[in-house]
Order: C-alpha cells, then sequence, then structure tokens
C-alpha cells in the first residue's frame, strides 16, 4: 500500500509564510475533504445500514480506535444518549490507552495488539454486535488486531480510513476509505484525516439516529432534558408541534412527561 497520509506535504518553508498565507492553505486543503467524503459514499451508506441493522435488533455499536481519530469517536459517542435518548451502552468506544485516559493521549498503546479484543470481550461483544475501526494510516496495531479477532468470531466489522489498499480495510466487512492526500504538516494526520473522521462521525451517527426513530421531522424529540438551554429548546419545539401558544403550559407538560416525543404521546398528536 501507499501511505498517501505520510506523503510530503504539497507546501514547503511553512515558516516563511504570514498568517494569511497559512490560514489560506490551510482553507485550501481543508476543501479537500468534503469531496473526499463524497466519493467514498456509497462505502459510508454500506457501513451505516449495517449500523442499523444491529442496532435495531438489538445489538451494539463499538468504536475502535487510536489517536486522534479514537479521541473524536469519544466525542461523538458521549453526546448521543443526550441529544437523542438512547440509553447509554448502545454506542461505545474502545480506545487505546482507555476512555479514562483521553486527555493524556498515550500514543505508545496504539501498539498493543492484545488491548482491543481484550477490551472488547470485557464488553462481552458478539455477532449480534458492529465494531468499527478507526485509523488514519489503516495500519494500527491496536485496530488491526481487534479486527482480525473480530472477523475469527464471525463479529461484523467496518472501518474508517484514509489510506487505500490498507490491512485493516483489508480484514473489515465494510470499509469506508476517505482519502484527503498528504496533510498540510507532513504526517500531522489529526488535520485532514482528524476532519475527514469528525464529518464521518457526525454523518454516521446522525444518519443512524434518524433512521432509529429518534428524530421526527428535524427536530430531537427525545432530547434529555438536563440543562436550562436545552429545556428551552425542547418547550419551544413541543410548542411548536403541539400547537401550543402559551410558554409556561407548554413547559409544564414537558417536565410532566419528561420529552417532547412522550408529551407529544399523551396529548394524542
Amino acid at each position: 500500500m501507499t501511505r498517501i497520509t505520510e506523503q510530503p506535504s504539497l507546501y514547503r518553508h511553512l515558516e516563511k509564510m504570514t498568517i494569511a498565507e497559512l490560514t489560506a492553505n490551510i482553507n485550501n486543503e481543508d476543501k479537500k475533504v468534503a469531496v473526499a467524503i463524497e466519493k467514498a459514499l456509497p462505502q459510508i451508506n454500506t457501513l451505516i445500514a449495517a449500523i442499523v441493522n444491529k442496532l435495531q435488533a438489538g445489538g451494539r455499536m463499538f468504536y475502535l480506535g487510536a489517536g486522534s481519530g479514537g479521541r473524536l469517536s469519544v466525542l461523538d459517542a458521549i453526546e448521543l444518549p443526550t441529544t437523542y435518548g438512547i440509553s447509554k451502552g448502545i454506542v461505545n468506544v474502545v480506545l487505546a490507552g482507555g476512555v479514562e485516559h483521553l486527555i493524556e493521549a498515550p500514543e505508545e498503546k496504539e501498539d498493543d495488539t492484545e488491548a482491543g479484543w481484550n477490551t472488547l470481550q470485557s464488553y462481552a461483544v458478539s455477532n449480534k454486535d458492529i465494531v468499527v475501526g478507526i485509523s488514519a494510516s489503516g495500519t494500527t496495531p491496536f485496530v488491526l488486531s481487534a479486527l482480525k479477532a473480530c472477523r475469527a468470531a464471525g463479529i461484523a466489522t467496518g472501518c474508517i480510513v484514509s489510506n487505500s489498499e490498507s490491512p485493516i480495510a483489508a480484514v473489515a466487512d465494510m470499509p469506508v476509505e476517505v482519502i484527503t492526500g498528504p496533510e498540510f504538516v507532513t504526517g500531522s494526520t489529526r488535520m485532514k484525516c482528524g476532519t475527514a473522521q469528525k464529518m464521518l462521525f457526525d454523518m454516521i451517527s446522525t444518519t443512524t439516529m434518524i433512521q432509529l426513530g429518534r428524530v421526527e421531522d428535524n427536530s430531537m424529540v427525545n432530547v434529555l432534558l438536563i440543562n436550562d438551554k436545552i429545556t428551552d429548546r425542547a418547550v419551544k419545539i413541543l410548542m411548536d408541534k403541539a400547537g401550543i401558544a402559551d410558554y409556561t403550559n407548554a413547559k409544564a407538560i414537558l417536565l410532566q412527561h419528561g420529552s417532547v416525543k412522550k408529551a407529544m404521546d399523551a396529548l394524542g398528536k
């Protein structure tokens, strides 16, 4: 395979550029990300369909990653129970070094060939579940070894990588290859690769939650009422959907039932 993610930057002598030149050139590189994702949409759609099928059947999803991509998947997963009202444990992250060490960035753990599968086993992973490996290079030992173990155990797998024909894509049932090209700073895959990963996580989780019925029209009707801002948003959603003109009345109904969806059901809407 060709490690495009490690190829030299298209730009030279960055230290001689002005701030305006640096930001313009970084922006020009960032523009390439959405185009690269567009090319991979058929692969992405296949992966999302498999995730939806597993979750609809009572299974779970696991992101499995290291480095920037793994950490970004944590940020995606932790917001889903609040935004969409799903139970914790439906979408999980197995991170090299452990989610509890997220801010420490223990990069050496990505070379551990046993920890990924061992952690998945601690969750009692089974063929009811799906595991999605995340690796910009497509070679990360932590991810590769765990996906191989998943395949041997008959567990469905996907992956998100940024190089073509990588070992990780070869062992994944549903590979997603988003080729964003050399980074602005050579090898700094937290840049375009990280941007692509964040966009993909948004796309995967949002589409999955919509397909699971956690959104109605364009509204988060199952959002958890965890603070004043979200409660205010939910009240306004309820007022709009149920045709309630009085804010105080709508808020009382919302708080009584705990979510927009439950309040709408109680009102027969």
